[in-house]
């Protein structure tokens, strides 16, 4: 897509005595040395890296910018004069003249017959800047070996002049640019860095996980599901929309089978099929019966805790106590406790003994873990690349996780330094994991609640086992989430679901935030606290935290589809319901779902299995009886993950009088939620 006219943007990078050697190899060239001035530019969804000569520095008119020709290759060729004015600059905003292509390949303009354009001292011919989505890597100098110097490489091996750093600084720019796009030394020659390596851990695909994106979002969207997702979407605009759909008018209208090859290429794995296929179960429309209202209790009190609690320490009636903690959570005082209990830390028929034994052997285990890391020495680190990289994922995210709480705010927090040291053990605990943008999220409540770090390593550890999938780097435990909130939502409101169809967002790519890092950012820090207990008690089914995203969706379902919001307003409204949702209100109507299914004796199997409920519990209606209108209980896009542990659904595309048929996996009894 190209872009045009001028721009302005925030200067995040600026530099002079940034030097072209440009007759580099030719001793009769005299021009050798060209001075010039480097910027990194961020304007609304995009940045800009621009190198011009100093003396060029104010007249945009020697520019040259991409453009295509009919061989599709980039030529880059002089700015028109009548673009050429440019006021004065500020100090906090630049504005360039450009236009922008994917790139394909680069060649100087040919000029036949004289008419070279005439430039004032042959120097501004060197003038390039480029989108910092079209850069593919960046080769550095040898250490010791003269200035320092860079080397753009943009995409399909298009190679920019090299930019010697005359007064240094080159590792200013590397810092600035990996506040966007995500650097790591290639395999065969660390002096060149790629640009999202796709073979790192996953980890590195969350870069800007808790940021407002500034650059590419759509090309973050088709190449990177997860951070697209997980980042803020409150600047989704027409832009982002038109950018998914094309300028072309005719293609404003995707249709489904478009929109399925779109995310089949967004994520390995996802298959949304529109055909129809032999062999489906066939499914009627199921009344799900009167929804029961439901009332939540006051927190559980130190004094109701403790009277469930025999002379040797042992938890008594432990089913009696996970019922009133999932109705009405916790008080605070009593957190530090029984939270080592929801998380597996401590077992429930433990004694007061038993567990101080186990504090003592796991604090020696976690300290025997942290001088693993601890120990090892600055010249090692730099044999091992993987360490680091680890390490700069993570104190890039502990400084910003949570930092509007009292007990993470400030520089030199003891807070932080914890959260560091947690995350850093956990790398050692498991190496093949590490970690990953995002895990930071899930740790801060638990460190906040322990106030030890011991115990707070442990209990982070027991979370991550229920969540390992979400960061694993094939994504499953997403695609398996994906496909059972799907077939929850198209069960609960049909109708519902197909409106999201009509406005390319039946995939539900707007609620991967939520399931990433359990709605961690949907709620208040308090709120949070409450919710991830409620759901730790592991009631009132399995997979609760499906029927809370419906609880929600279900909330929003009027304003989305009385406004008639399409795509972008869609992922907007969503993204917006941040810090805005009633914990206690939500809770409330995914419980009474979960009963008004749980009570429904007419459950397809697929839902029966997503929920936990046996089989002895449910039955299948007469598909013969024909009496129903039938409806389709597959995901909302249909989306089937092919895959040797996820069922194959597909839609079968049928009308409104015929049946809809599913094909569900004998595999799908063995899929484990995330």
């Amino acid at each position: 897509m190209a872009v045009a006219g001028v721009v302005s943007g925030k200067v995040i990078y600026e530099q002079e005595g940034v030097y072209i050697h440009s007759s580099c190899g030719k001793s009769n060239d005299q021009d050798s040395l060209i001075s010039g001035i480097l910027r990194v530019l961020e304007k609304d969804a995009e940045v800009i890296v621009d190198w011009r000569p100093l003396d060029d520095a104010l007249d945009s008119s020697s520019i040259l910018y991409a453009g295509k020709d009919s061989s599709s290759v980039v030529e880059w060729t002089q700015a028109p004069k009548e673009r050429a004015h440019r006021g004065p600059e500020h100090v906090n905003s630049y504005e360039a003249e450009w236009d922008m292509v994917n790139t394909v390949s680069f060649k100087k303009k040919p000029h036949t017959n004289g008419d070279t354009p005439s430039q004032r001292n042959g120097k501004s011919k060197w003038s390039f800047l480029f989108s910092l989505t079209d850069l593919k890597s960046i080769k550095q100098n040898k250490e010791g070996m003269g200035w320092s110097y860079l080397v753009f490489c943009l995409k399909d091996d298009v190679v920019l002049p090299a930019l010697h750093f005359h007064q240094g600084d080159s590792k200013l720019l590397i810092d600035s640019l990996e506040k966007y796009v995500v650097l790591c030394e290639a395999p065969h020659d660390k002096r060149i860095l790629l640009v999202n390596c796709p073979n790192k851990s996953l980890s590195q695909s969350f870069e800007n996980l808790l940021d407002e994106p500034t650059y590419g979002l759509i090309q973050k969207i088709k190449k990177d599901p997860y951070t697209a997702t997980m980042v803020g979407f409150s600047k989704v605009t027409n832009y982002i929309f038109d950018s998914l759909r094309g300028s072309d008018p005719s293609t404003h209208q995707r249709p489904p089978s478009e929109m399925a090859d779109f995310l089949s290429d967004a994520i390995p794995g996802l298959k949304i099929n529109q055909q129809e296929e032999p062999g489906f179960e066939v499914i009627t429309r199921i009344d799900l019966g009167e929804r029961p209202v439901v009332q939540r209790r006051e927190p559980v009190t130190v004094e109701e805790w403790t009277k469930n609690i025999d002379s040797e320490g042992r938890i008594l009636n432990v089913d009696n106590m996970k019922q009133m903690i999932f109705r009405g959570g916790l008080s605070h005082a009593l957190r530090k406790q029984v939270w080592k209990f929801l998380l597996g830390y401590f077992p429930w028929d433990s004694t007061k003994e038993e567990r101080t034994q186990l504090q003592k052997q796991k604090t020696d285990e976690y300290f025997r873990m942290k001088l693993q890391w601890k120990s090892v020495s600055e010249e090692q680190e730099k044999r091992n690349l993987r360490l680091r990289d680890y390490r700069s994922l993570i104190e890039k995210d502990v400084n910003r996780t949570d930092r509007t709480n009292k007990f993470y705010e400030g520089q030199d927090n003891p807070g932080l330094i914890l959260l560091h040291d947690i995350l850093m053990t956990y790398c050692m605990y498991d190496f093949d994991l590490g970690y990953v943008q995002g895990m930071s999220d899930l740790l801060s409540p638990l460190l906040y609640v322990m106030e030890n770090e011991v115990d707070a390593f442990w209990c982070f550890a027991s979370y991550m086992d229920q969540m390992h999938q979400n960061f694993e780097e094939q994504m499953q435990g997403m695609k398996t989430q994906l496909i059972q909130l799907s077939t929850l939502l198209r069960l609960l409101d049909s109708g519902f679901c197909s409106y999201l169809e009509s406005q390319d967002s039946g995939y539900l790519y707007f609620c991967f935030r939520w399931l990433l890092i359990r709605f961690k950012r949907e709620f208040s820090f308090s709120d949070i606290l409450r919710l991830w207990e409620v759901m730790w008690t592991e009631l009132p089914c399995k997979n609760f935290h499906l029927l809370i995203c419906c609880a929600i969706l279900e909330s929003e379902k009027q304003q989305i589809m009385e406004k008639h919001y399409g795509f972008n307003e869609i992922l907007k409204h969503i993204n917006e319901l941040s810090m805005k949702i009633d914990v206690e209100d939500v809770l409330c109507k995914a419980e009474a779902i979960s009963l008004q299914m749980v009570k429904c004796k007419e459950l397809p199997q697929a839902v029966c299995e997503i929920l936990g409920l046996q089989d002895s519990e449910v039955t299948t209606p007469d598909s013969d009886t024909g009496e129903d209108e039938h409806v389709d209980l597959t995901a909302c896009s249909t989306p089937a993950f092919q895959s040797n542990s996820l069922p194959v659904i597909a839609a079968s595309g049928t009308s409104d009088d015929s049946s809809t048929q599913i094909s569900v996996s004998p595999n799908v009894s063995r899929l484990t939620p995330a």
